[in-house]
């Protein structure tokens, strides 16, 4: 209680301290009297990791630094140039940079990084490069974290394709999932919108662990996934990726981007995806893998609108039909018991976003923006003889105002947002179902300390208005010390809140005999969570290492159980009555023991637990532990490029089954096994080859479905998995890049 009043009290206090900033403006120097402003030139104190970017104008603001008496300025293809305080005089610098003439025949052989640790960043936070990305097929965003050892992606079914991912020992809807700072796939995208990222697309993915920034919302508790797509203005002309594996699901990815001047760009990004293949390998007469059909479409445009106006629009659709069940399904048929057992879930949805964003002339650090978007989902289906629709509108908008006090030490950010989310669905033979409108009207301020490079401190707090939850407030404290050049040490609290749809979160557990009881007047979810990380660099037989080791701790005082132990004919879903709690520690670390040779190995554990059908007991399906072992290797110039990744995934409480008849029984407590994963990458001028194999020990779970053979039988349930259902995998890709 003590720690979540200091919470609340930091959120609130405002510290000031008073600084002189270096300001200037970045250019080439002048041969024929026109001025050529150095966009994204590199500002920084010599021998400090603090430093800035210049904007679009070669305007840049850099706080006084007591480590450094050197600013250094570089940009690519210019001499660098080094400049003393008593060099500088005024506050107010123009800085003009000489063309390297000798960078003709420049090649750079260095590896691009592939998780990048974001050092500034009061909050613990990773960037997925492409480079990241491109270590394994990643057809879409739920394969993007195969190397990474804070997120789990494992299927949740055996039958839907469906895709559960956590973080901190929780699932997904606890995370608040973003795209391009937009929060996105919820409600009825919950348990695919995973699916509907495809890789190729994906500039990079921001992972933040913990409570997240008030600006995104209330609803980040156990962390916040940003996705960042390809941008017009830095798309390859032509992009194009095609995709195949050995269950017989084939895709193919196109990007084009037109510029049509300087200010204005537009890209096309296009998915088709098929697997029209009945494969079943082990023999139950149910299908592996779903058949999908799918097609994506994204069109999108910058636009520099003014020398401070810049505006990024767009729209995008998607049409998916997902079919899973029984072999030998006849269409012709009514679907009832004298046919096989299928599921059906068709999938439409349609997307808009706009971003617009003002920089005040006179000061490049004031600026005001806007954030937009709404999707519109519509999904029919059917699980055996239920039927499940469902349709959402989804609305949000976000005005945020961004400046400081005094100077840069002192920088704050404050809002208004706005959301709209009408959500209709209904569950046939359960006669369940929600008509309901959330309308949810909130302002926020977050004010962040700089005092010198060391350290960060950023407090928020956001109040919202919910139609139906009435008012609440939430706080947040992120803290930063990097007490030494090679040590940072970050701390958070804060509260969260989300509201829950039972159906669509779960719809999943529908591939199963369970009916679906749901308690009245759920209460929303809402829980504190802490966290301390800790960054080290160090050296070791004349090697870098980076290590970093994190602990967080998520505590509820209210929770939608999801009860799977009171019926085995059942799923209850019904407000806490007791403790639930999620403790979460982990260990990386990361090297290069020869040149062009990265290594990342982690391991974690997890304690989550809840009480449940009146027992304190753990939460299931959550792995004790998680391993996790990367090897990249690539030859020189990234003509060849080798990757090997290892899982190993820990034990984990299992609903029991004792009640069936004994064919029917399944054991309580999974087994622990290990996942390995290649690929090997082959690159040309403008196109690379790239050949892989998923689950090479080919581990499997057996008889993932209980009652296979009678699917509209009392027993049936395909849900209760544990482990790979798909046997070895192997996969064929070819990447094609025009610039």
């Amino acid at each position: 209680m003590k720690i979540r009043i200091l919470t609340i009290i930091l959120s609130l206090l405002p510290i000031f301290s008073i600084a002189e900033d270096i300001k200037g403006k970045i250019i080439e120097k002048p041969v024929s009297g026109e001025i050529i402003p150095l966009a994204g030139a590199s500002i920084f104190w010599k021998n400090t990791t603090i430093g800035t970017a210049a904007n679009a104008d070669g305007i840049f603001t850099l706080n006084s630094s007591t480590k450094s008496k050197t600013l250094v300025i570089q940009f690519v293809g210019y001499e660098t140039k080094e400049i003393t305080l008593e060099q500088i005089g005024t506050k107010e610098i123009i800085v003009e940079l000489i063309p390297n003439i000798a960078l003709n025949e420049v090649v750079i052989s260095k590896r691009k990084l592939g998780t990048v640790t974001d050092r500034e960043n009061p909050i613990q936070s990773q960037n997925i490069t492409g480079a990241e990305l491109c270590k394994a097929a990643c057809c879409n965003l739920s394969e993007s974290f195969e190397t990474n050892a804070s997120v789990d992606v494992s299927y949740a079914d055996a039958a839907t394709g469906a895709k559960s991912i956590k973080l901190l020992g929780l699932t997904g809807k606890y995370i608040e999932m973003m795209t391009e700072k937009n929060p996105n796939f919820k409600g009825l995208a919950s348990v695919y919108g995973m699916v509907y990222v495809p890789g190729p697309w994906m500039e990079s993915i921001q992972v933040s662990k913990g409570v997240g920034s008030v600006i995104n919302g209330y609803e980040s508790i156990t962390g916040q996934i940003n996705i960042e797509y390809l941008k017009p203005q830095k798309s390859p002309k032509f992009y194009l990726n095609t995709y195949a594996n050995s269950m017989g699901m084939t895709e193919v990815n196109a990007i084009t981007s037109v510029k049509f001047s300087p200010k204005l760009s537009t890209s096309i990004l296009a998915h088709v995806q098929d697997n029209d293949r009945e494969i079943d390998m082990n023999h139950d007469h149910f299908l592996d893998d779903p058949m999908v059909s799918q097609y994506n479409f994204v069109n999108r445009w910058n636009w520099d609108a003014g020398k401070n106006l810049k505006a990024q629009f767009g729209i995008k659709f998607i049409d998916e039909q997902r079919t899973g069940g029984q072999k030998g399904y006849n269409t012709n048929q009514p679907n009832d018991l004298s046919n096989a057992y299928r599921i059906n879930i068709d999938t439409r949805r349609y997307e808009a976003f706009a971003k617009m964003g003002y920089m005040f002339p006179k000061d490049g650090n004031k600026s005001i923006a806007l954030i937009t978007n709404f999707a519109a989902h519509e999904q029919k289906s059917f699980y055996g003889l239920r039927n499940y629709d469902a349709d959402q509108k989804y609305f949000y908008a976000n005005l945020l105002f961004q400046s400081y006090i005094g100077n840069l030490k002192h920088k704050y950010t404050a809002g208004l947002s706005y959301v709209y989310d009408d959500f209709k669905d209904y569950l046939s033979g359960d006669n369940l179902g929600t008509n309901q409108t959330k309308k949810v009207a909130g302002a926020y301020v977050e004010y962040s300390w700089l005092p010198n490079d060391k350290i960060t401190l950023q407090t928020g707090l956001r109040y919202d208005n919910h139609n139906i939850f009435g008012d609440f407030v939430t706080p947040r404290v992120h803290f930063r010390y990097q007490f030494t050049p090679t040590s940072t040490i970050r701390m958070a609290s804060g509260s969260g809140r989300r509201t829950s749809n039972p159906i669509a979160e779960n719809s999943f557990l529908l591939a199963s005999s369970r009916s679906f009881y749901i308690q009245d007047n759920l209460k929303q979810e809402k829980a504190w969570n802490f966290g301390l990380s800790l960054t080290q660099d160090f050296n070791l037989f004349e090697k870098s290492f980076t290590a970093s080791a994190d602990c967080y701790r998520t505590t509820f005082s209210n929770q939608v159980i999801v009860d799977l132990d009171n019926n085995l004919n059942s799923v209850k879903f019904y407000n806490m009555d007791g403790r639930s709690w999620a403790n979460n520690f982990q260990i990386e670390l990361k090297f290069e023991p020869v040149e062009r040779f990265d290594v990342t190995t982690g391991i974690r554990f997890s304690d989550v637990k809840a009480d449940i059908n009146n027992e304190f007991r753990k939460v299931p399906y959550v792995n004790r532990y998680k391993g996790l072992i990367n090897l990249s290797y690539a030859t020189n110039f990234n003509k060849w490029q080798f990757d090997f990744t290892t899982q190993f995934n820990g034990d984990m409480r299992i609903p029991s089954t004792q009640e069936n008849p004994s064919d029917f029984q399944r054991r309580e407590k999974s087994p622990a096994y290990a996942l390995m994963n290649a690929q090997i990458t082959k690159r040309f001028r403008i196109w690379e080859l790239y050949f892989g194999g998923e689950n090479l020990g080919n581990y499997t779970q057996k008889n993932p479905i209980i009652e296979a053979e009678n699917p509209f039988g009392e027993h049936f349930d395909a849900t209760m998995i544990w482990g790979p259902i798909q046997e070895r995998k192997f996969y064929l890709g070819v990447r094609l890049t025009i610039e």
